[in-house]
């Protein structure tokens, strides 16, 4: 008779469930539960014939038959809503991008919007503003000095710009930006030198009478600041008020209301005026479409979105519109002369938006500002005529006889 050993056990250590109810058919759940209470008794039978060992386990008692199977259906439970969880998380992952899609598709949406509606309503407004001319015409661009020279020092004292330099204190900076405000004003009355030679005097007073020691990187800020924001935009009272030859042969004069000042009121100032603001639109309008539509080539690294072949057909574009306007304003008289118009505004126009781009970069921010929706800041927008309000009345005051009539 093959030998028979028989155990009795009471009591034993805690066991989990894994290692008593292992199936290879039904995988459980990692997290398997641990019984830590003691069940009832069991027998452990140990049978050995001959090369064939047979072990075999009977529990006794219901209660610990219970628990074992309330405790497998837990294990089951939890490892069906891990997988349920899984499943959600999976389908989160897939879906959120189409929505991150759809939210930026918005956004942009919105933005063009805004970029559209404001642009229409600044363009009918500085449109209204440089006809009427005189002290309407000045003062509005004294407040769009103010705002842009304020947005020039907070670049200036930015973290990116300040790093290598000393910025100018605050209280300069806001006496440079109400200096700054009052160069169209005293320019309409007193003349562009007058002004420059008080707000050069008032700056380094300003700056010499600071708390600390003085630097020169504080004053040569400044001073740029100055010449930037306050000294380049009073050519543009000279060119709209200076100027004030008539324009005999332009036809729109002729039918222009008594009330609003008749022939008179067309100015070679405001022509020029008018011609140069047009040609600026036109060639950043071109310039960006023929970027978008051809671009391949990047113009330089300061604007890496700006390329060449959207500077060409910008160029073009602002030549088109100087010759246009010349036609229909019958100014200037020379063909010639208005191609060298449209070449001066669109050079102008680029240098000046190139010029804030360097300080924006060296700033490290995008936008100079956020005034405009749409559009970011005040120096955002009028970069482009920083410099061809300048290069415009030196080419009409110096090159053109009688003024181009």
């Amino acid at each position: 008779m093959a030998p028979f050993v028989r155990i009795e056990a009471i009591k034993p250590t805690p066991l989990s469930l894994a290692t008593l109810c292992a199936c290879p058919c039904r995988p459980f759940a990692t997290n398997a539960p641990v019984l830590t209470r003691p069940l009832s008794k069991f027998n452990l039978g140990l049978l050995l014939h001959g090369p064939k060992s047979v072990v075999r386990m009977r529990l006794r008692g219901v209660p610990a038959r219970r628990r074992l199977v309330a405790a497998g259906a837990r294990a089951e439970q939890d490892r069906v809503g891990e997988s349920d969880a899984n499943q959600e998380v999976d389908k989160g992952h897939q879906s959120s991008p189409r929505g991150e899609t759809d939210m930026e598709t918005q956004q942009r949406a919105s933005q063009l919007r805004n970029r559209i509606v404001f642009g229409l309503g600044i363009g009918f407004s500085v449109g209204g503003v440089v006809l009427a001319g005189g002290w309407v015409f000045t003062v509005a661009l004294a407040s769009a000095v103010f705002a842009g020279s304020r947005e020039y020092f907070e670049l200036v004292r930015s973290r990116g710009i300040a790093a290598g330099m000393t910025p100018p204190p605050r209280y300069v900076s806001r006496v440079c930006s109400v200096i700054c405000a009052l160069m169209p004003i005293l320019t309409l009355y007193f003349g562009l030198d007058v002004s420059v030679t008080s707000a050069a005097f008032l700056v380094a007073i300003a700056l010499l009478l600071q708390r600390g020691n003085p630097r020169f990187s504080q004053l040569s800020s400044t001073i740029f600041g100055l010449f930037y924001c306050g000294y380049l935009p009073c050519f543009w009272v000279k060119l709209r008020c200076g100027l004030a030859a008539p324009a005999l042969h332009t036809g729109i004069g002729a039918a222009w209301p008594i009330l609003l000042g008749g022939q008179a009121h067309w100015t070679v100032g405001l022509v020029a005026a008018l011609t140069s603001i047009s040609s600026i639109i036109a060639a950043d309008t071109y310039a960006f479409l023929g970027g978008k539509a051809f671009g391949r080539t990047p113009l330089t690294s300061i604007s890496p979105k700006k390329t060449w072949e959207g500077t060409v057909v910008g160029l073009g574009g602002c030549i088109a519109t100087s010759v246009i306007l010349s036609r229909l304003f019958c100014w200037p008289s020379s063909l010639l002369s208005a191609i060298a118009l449209g070449f001066l505004n669109f050079f102008g126009s680029v240098f000046g938006d190139l010029t804030e781009s360097m300080i924006k970069r060296d700033a490290g921010v995008k936008d100079s500002g956020s005034l405009i929706p749409g559009h970011g800041g005040i120096l955002d927008r009028v970069d482009s005529y920083i410099f061809t309000g300048a290069l415009m009345y030196s080419f009409v005051k110096t090159f053109l006889p009688l003024y181009g009539v």
